[in-house]
């Protein structure tokens, strides 16, 4: 009995030990094992290659070996070029096909849509090649705005050349003409009147494509400086006074005293001179044309208004695109060049404002050049051209101004009407 009890002891305490042992390595499997930093797995894509493509102007899609998108940029999605996580112009998915086919690099202009649906177009210049064993990158770079300009450039020279070969053209007939009537002298003064009047529409015309140019430069306005509005709209109808005199075209000016603009002073009396000629040019004999300037929110306005022919709504939305002349015979006998209006949409953007019209057919059109004002608090309103539904503005009523004289004319000899407030 108490030798089955010493081997029972010892078969126990063998047991024990072996337990113990296995519950400490079991202790120390478990803390290694929690120890054990996890194994990194390979990126996708080289390091290298990511920054590389996240300083790219262009938009940058990469595809793995299914053409799955693996990476792309905020550009790419602007675009269109990523749907659902792939590709989505077929164009461009035909592109990748090819690179897949014999690995060599395509570069290729392409015309993408702008959504899913609709006749909206993007030009885009895609340029597809392999980055490693398995990835394509896609390349894109929006052309759409500089295709545009150069299209702009191109129209532009083709439309100047037509329109200086018109008075060019001209003066070489007359001047044959003279020539050939040397011996009458009433000839020779007829045609000389018709050659002095192509070389003012010639030079004209020069001088408004030298000054378009000249604002489509950046940096055209120069150095800001406060401009005074009443100053400018005196000098502006001062200018315009010689044709309107011809016309026996009232001018009026009115509106609100004291108003200040951050611009060119030069510039803005061109633009309002502009609208005031393309005013009397369009009015019929003794008619008036009213020039007022107002508040309104963070703009002043001013507003020519005139009692012209007016413009179809089909014309007003063209009338300040270059050379385009909503009557062409009217343009050619006041010596019209097509570019007023559009250098006045110039001064304006230039000035952070923008011009618009209003017109009826037989009714008279009233453009409004709006520019943001300086916060300063103005004199009061006295009285200032106003549009209601169906109805032309009403003429401003007349103020007092530099350019008026004791006699109610100006200094060019067109009646201007202004009155004290």
């Amino acid at each position: 009995m108490d030798g089955n009890s010493g081997w029972l002891l010892l078969l126990a305490g063998a047991l024990g030990m072996l337990v113990g042992g296995a519950a400490v390595a079991a202790f120390l499997w478990s803390e290694r094992s929690q120890r054990a930093v996890p194994a990194t797995p390979a990126p996708e894509l080289d390091e290298g290659l990511v920054r590389t493509l996240s300083v790219l102007r262009s938009a940058a899609v990469v595809l793995d070996d299914e053409d799955r998108v693996v990476r792309a940029s905020a550009p790419a999605y602007a675009l269109g070029l990523v749907r659902d996580g792939r590709i989505g112009p077929a164009s461009v998915r035909e592109l990748v096909a090819e690179v897949r086919r014999d690995g060599v690099i395509r570069d290729e202009e392409l015309e993408l849509p702008r959504g899913p649906d609709g006749p909206g177009v993007l030009l885009v210049q895609i340029r597809v090649a392999y980055v490693s064993a398995r990835h394509v990158v896609v390349l894109a770079e929006d052309r759409t705005q500089a295709r545009r300009l150069e299209a702009i450039r191109r129209d532009f020279v083709v439309n100047v050349s037509h329109e200086l070969k018109t008075p060019v053209g001209a003066l070489s007939l007359l001047a044959e003409t003279v020539q050939d009537a040397a011996d009458d002298p009433e000839a020779v003064r007829r045609f000389a009147g018709r050659m002095q009047a192509e070389a003012q529409r010639l030079s004209a015309l020069v001088q408004e494509i030298i000054e378009l140019s000249r604002l489509q430069v950046a940096g055209a306005l120069g150095t800001l400086t406060l401009v005074d509005l009443d100053g400018v709209l005196a000098e502006a109808v001062d200018r315009a006074g010689t044709t309107a005199a011809a016309k026996r075209v009232r001018l009026e000016i009115g509106g609100t005293h004291g108003l200040e603009v951050f611009g060119n002073h030069d510039l803005l009396v061109t633009a309002v001179r502009n609208l005031v000629d393309n005013a009397v040019a369009y009015s019929g004999e003794a008619t008036r044309v009213g020039v007022g300037v107002r508040e309104s929110g963070d703009f002043v306005e001013i507003a020519v208004v005139d009692q012209g022919v007016g413009i179809s709504p089909s014309d007003q939305e063209r009338v300040f695109e270059r050379f385009y002349r909503v009557d062409r015979a009217r343009s050619r006998e006041t010596g019209g060049t097509g570019l007023g209006l559009s250098i006045v949409k110039h001064v304006a953007a230039d000035h952070g404002g923008d011009v618009t019209v209003w017109s009826q057919p037989g009714r008279g059109s009233t453009f409004t050049l709006r520019l943001p004002r300086v916060p300063v608090p103005p004199p009061g309103p006295i009285g200032i051209p106003t549009t209601t539904a169906g109805h032309p503005p009403a003429a401003p009523t007349s103020t007092s101004g530099p350019a008026a004289r004791s006699d109610g004319r100006d200094s060019r000899g067109a009646s201007v009407h202004r009155s004290a407030s």
